[in-house]
């Protein structure tokens, strides 16, 4: 007699790994950030390095 193995069918399984990245994703960035002015003072210096790249950018064109 054949045993049959719960697998997760093809179409769900790419749904499932892309759910299971981004709540990794949103772990990790809540981790990173231990307070709520954690958090403003990460975006703020995200916006800052983005504003840097485009100048730089820009002068080397």
């Amino acid at each position: 007699m054949k045993t049959r193995t719960a697998a997760i069918p093809t179409p769900i399984l790419p749904r499932y790994l892309l759910l299971m990245a981004l709540a990794a994703a949103v772990v990790l960035t809540l981790a990173g950030c231990n307070t709520i002015s954690g958090a403003g003072q990460d975006v703020s210096n995200t916006g800052h390095a983005v504003s840097h790249a485009a100048n730089s950018v820009e002068n080397h064109l």
